[in-house]
């Protein structure tokens, strides 16, 4: 609009034209420094997986003995031609979404990426065209934001790898260069992918679990290219994610919930509130297994079923201890407006004061206002607290070779010894009169892997095999570690355990050959 002096205040800024400023080679080092943690960044990509439809995706790390190599995202969805691939990897292209998609601003695949690894390489196929690839790295974006193609001869090599997830269609997301990954010392691989594996496990059960309820098949996998026959490697750990539900108890803490109340918000209408109390003192995964307790209470919001923020107050009031129970659902409304607004990560919500305001104002059907409810949610924790809980003993926890499902209800059940290595559990050769040896040095139990098919029906067995005989084995043999001296009483038990349960490997398999074809 035209300048016009004189006047007291001028609404709009005039100008006098356009310039069309494209992103300086610079902007990709902001675009790598987005304050992804790994966890979100995984999620993120995961997300793009979603959209495409996918219903198996696999987080897979790859390492080479003690040397972890790279992070690969498979999933077989929709997947991408040549054109979809150039738009997916163009710096600052905004894709068009549907209604119900995941992804929001189109810079999730490359910021997210870019944030851990120094290169980012996608490859993909659909059902009516062949494999093909594009590579993105920090040196390209520096160059321009160059994007190299991939050989389509290693794409399609790829693809068949992972012919497992993706049969026509599909993608493969690899990182390479993972910062984090340089970072780790030597002798101290199995560690670090220990825990960064808990963590993604717990943040993908959370942030997903609507997805997982429905059917998502989402696994955590570790392939060492180093061991194995053949020169391809071999699986040495494999997870598969499960929901971890943070309105999932089986009986509420307060009769009469949950309640749906209805917040009048001035710029939003009326917005649903699922307001949850959970019962004291739960042991449930969904309540103690997620974070601290003051940091999961308060606002659960969801966007199209995918969870965006995980507790909270926004602004509301602050967190104490006696709200600990006090969870309530939120979905954000699918129209963009200036009240509730996500960040770029989607782990966050902002809210202006128009949404705290008609919170206050909130009742449910009956009249209950939303400050009755908080009062109720105080009430079950003080009642539970006055309960008397029987305190069971504490254990070491179970790791490695145990199911994960198996080692969630362990840590529901039982208290764990702070600070102690957890017991994994491996196959391995022992002498014929053994069925398994303690490695109290590695807080590993080994099983003699003559017997290993005899608890596999003859197949194959992964990982997380045998999850009856690694549990008996974990109750009856995690009081062995963490000792100081190794008393003689101890070692006659363990014998005579030993000697017991081969009686029993040995009846077992006799059963097994005899049994008809």
């Amino acid at each position: 609009m035209p300048y016009e002096p004189g006047a007291d205040w001028q609404y709009d800024v005039p100008t006098t034209g356009s310039t069309h400023l494209p992103p300086d080679a610079g902007y990709g080092r902001a675009l790598t420094n987005q304050g992804y943690s790994f966890e979100v960044a995984v999620a993120d990509l995961i997300d793009n997986s979603i959209d495409a439809d996918a219903d198996k995706v696999v987080v897979h790390f790859l390492r080479d003995a003690d040397r972890i190599l790279t992070l690969l995202i498979i999933d077989n969805g929709r997947g991408m031609d040549e054109e979809g691939l150039d738009a997916a990897m163009t710096v600052g292209r905004r894709r068009n979404y549907g209604e119900g998609a995941l992804g929001m601003y189109g810079t999730g695949l490359k910021a997210a990426s870019l944030s851990h690894a120094s290169a980012l390489t996608v490859v993909s196929r659909t059902k009516r065209s062949r494999a093909t690839g594009r590579r993105l790295t920090a040196e390209g974006l520096a160059d321009g934001f160059r994007c190299d193609t991939v050989d389509f001869r290693y794409a399609q090599d790829l693809v068949d790898r992972y012919d497992g997830v993706i049969e026509w269609q599909g993608t493969i997301v690899r990182w390479d260069g993972v910062r984090a990954f340089e970072t780790v010392a030597q002798g101290q691989s199995d560690q670090f992918l220990s825990k960064a594996i808990a963590r993604l496990e717990t943040h993908l059960g959370l942030y997903m679990h609507r997805f997982l309820q429905r059917g998502l098949k989402l696994d955590i996998a570790v392939w060492d290219v180093s061991s194995g026959s053949g020169g391809i490697g071999e699986e040495v750990d494999h997870i598969a994610v499960e929901a971890l539900d943070p309105f999932g108890y089986k009986v509420p803490g307060k009769a009469g919930y949950p309640r749906e109340f209805t917040a009048p918000v001035e710029g939003l209408g009326e917005v649903r509130l699922t307001a949850h109390v959970w019962p004291a003192k739960s042991k449930q995964a969904g309540f103690r297994q997620i974070g601290p307790l003051t940091e999961r209470q308060g606002f659960y919001f969801y966007r199209n079923d995918r969870l965006v923020q995980a507790g909270g107050w926004n602004d509301l009031r602050a967190a104490e201890g006696h709200l600990a129970l006090a969870r309530i659902a939120v979905d954000l409304p699918s129209q963009e407006n200036g009240v509730l607004s996500l960040d770029v990560k989607k782990e966050s919500v902002t809210v202006t004061p128009a949404f705290t305001l008609g919170v206050d104002k909130a009742v449910d059907s009956a009249g209950h206002t939303f400050h009755a409810y908080q009062n109720d949610a105080e009430a079950a924790y003080r009642d539970g607290a006055r309960r008397t809980e029987i305190v069971r003993k504490a254990v070491t926890p179970p790791g490695k070779g145990l199911d994960p499902k198996v080692k969630r209800v362990v840590k529901e059940e039982l208290p764990q010894k702070p600070g102690e290595e957890p017991i994994a559990f491996t196959w391995s050769a022992l002498p014929s009169d053994q069925f398994f040896s303690l490695d109290r040095d590695g807080n590993t139990v080994v099983l003699n892997k003559a017997y290993r098919d005899d608890f596999n029906d003859g197949r194959r067995g992964g990982a997380n095999d045998a999850p009856v005989t690694k549990t008996l084995l974990y109750l009856l043999l995690e009081d062995c570690f963490g000792l100081g001296r190794w008393e003689r009483g101890r070692q006659d038990r363990v014998d005579y355990w030993n000697t017991i349960l081969l009686a029993a490997v040995e009846a077992q398999r006799a059963r097994r050959l005899q049994a008809p074809s």
